[in-house]
């Protein structure tokens, strides 16, 4: 059920149209209360879709009643049309609710400079045609009308003392961070109020979404929206609430980066003992953008030279001979030099963990990233605006 899971929230999927293969493509997702909260995080990319520089506008009072979200088109790049429709979509989601159309957030997903009239015309009759067919079971229903290339829908629930959070997202292309990596709705029936939930939403993407990084590339459409209602009743613990929230956004990146484009495996890259964690970060975010690196992983090739290579770029501090490298559990590189053989690393596994210890500190962190294909080259070759 997803975002339908807690109590207090109905969702939607149809389709509208905008897709050429008819499926879903269009959903909506609404808060039912007794409280509206609403916190969300948003691409940095300086170059922003217009549904993004909407909800920014609208997330301001921390009030959302709903989020309308499309895919088969960014919707960025298309001008004061664009925006345009954006605003008409959340007024038109806004009359059939009863609700304010500033208290209604918008997400796009698709092809960047597509948006014309027959767009605005299915967005707007999607938007309506979901409204009627909102249900406290239409969660799933919601995570599969937001899929564009992804191959699969992306769900989690977990549930606390007496309250739940559900998650959908959406991703496959584009993964890298920046507050948010994807378009995500999480909803949750315990009892927060505005900067509670903006604090533990920017806390645990800042741990999860913000650090997976697939192919380096930012989108202009990312949005993290996280809506509290509190009809559980229940004023949550906060620090395990925090804790539950990260664990269900941890479980959608992993499932984001298990679907990413092309990719033959799903790489985590575990920083160890570095001398801070923003050190830890910045070496594992390296290696992770390494297309020399992800060609090796590619070729099922142990190349530790090339991770201790894109080390070198970075500012953290390290001695490049003093620092080993595993690669699913065999020390490839110890204090800057060759260890085991090549030949007792099997990296056939989609599933491949790479350690790095620098061997400076205590401070740590993973990173999620994949290789880099033929067949990943080939889908974003093919996939034009």
């Amino acid at each position: 059920m997803s975002v339908t899971a807690p109590q207090g929230f109905a969702a939607a999927g149809v389709a509208a149209g905008l897709k050429s293969t008819g499926k879903p493509d269009v959903a909506v997702v609404v808060n039912r209360g007794p409280r509206k909260v609403g916190a969300a995080v948003f691409t940095s990319n300086r170059a922003q879709a217009n549904p993004i520089i909407w909800s920014r506008q609208a997330i301001q009072d921390g009030i959302v009643e709903a989020v309308v979200l499309n895919s088969g088109g960014a919707n960025c790049f298309t001008g004061t049309f664009g925006f345009q429709t954006t605003h008409q979509t959340a007024e038109k989601a806004a009359e059939l609710l009863g609700v304010s159309a500033g208290d209604v957030l918008v997400c796009s997903t698709g092809l960047i400079g597509s948006g014309d009239e027959v767009f605005r015309g299915k967005v707007l009759a999607g938007t309506a045609d979901a409204i009627a067919q909102l249900s406290e079971d239409g969660g799933d229903a919601a995570a599969a009308a937001i899929m564009t290339t992804d191959t699969r829908p992306k769900t989690a629930v977990r549930t606390g003392d007496g309250w739940t959070i559900g998650g959908i997202a959406k991703g496959a292309g584009m993964l890298a961070p920046g507050l948010a990596t994807m378009l995500v709705v999480i909803t949750t029936d315990a009892d927060l109020d505005a900067e509670q939930a903006d604090a533990a939403l920017r806390a645990a993407t800042g741990r999860t979404f913000d650090r997976l990084d697939s192919d380096g590339c930012m989108s202009t459409n990312d949005q993290v929206t996280l809506l509290a209602n509190a009809a559980s009743g229940i004023r949550p613990d906060l620090d395990a609430f925090a804790a539950s929230l990260a664990d269900l956004c941890r479980d959608l990146a992993e499932q984001l980066q298990q679907d990413a484009e092309g990719a033959g495996h799903d790489v985590t890259i575990e920083v160890a003992n570095a001398a801070s964690e923003s050190d830890a970060v910045e070496v594992g975010r390296s290696v992770a953008r390494n297309n020399l690196f992800k060609a090796a992983i590619f070729g099922n090739d142990p190349n530790w030279g090339r991770v201790l290579a894109a080390i070198g770029t970075t500012t953290a501090e390290f001695d490049p001979y003093d620092t080993d490298v595993w690669m699913n559990g065999v020390r490839v590189c110890t204090a800057g030099g060759p260890d085991r053989p090549r030949e007792d690393v099997d990296l056939t596994p989609r599933a491949t963990h790479v350690l790095i210890d620098l061997k400076v500190g205590t401070a740590t962190a993973t990173i999620l990233t994949n290789d880099l294909t033929h067949d990943y080259v080939h889908e974003n070759s093919a996939y034009s605006s």
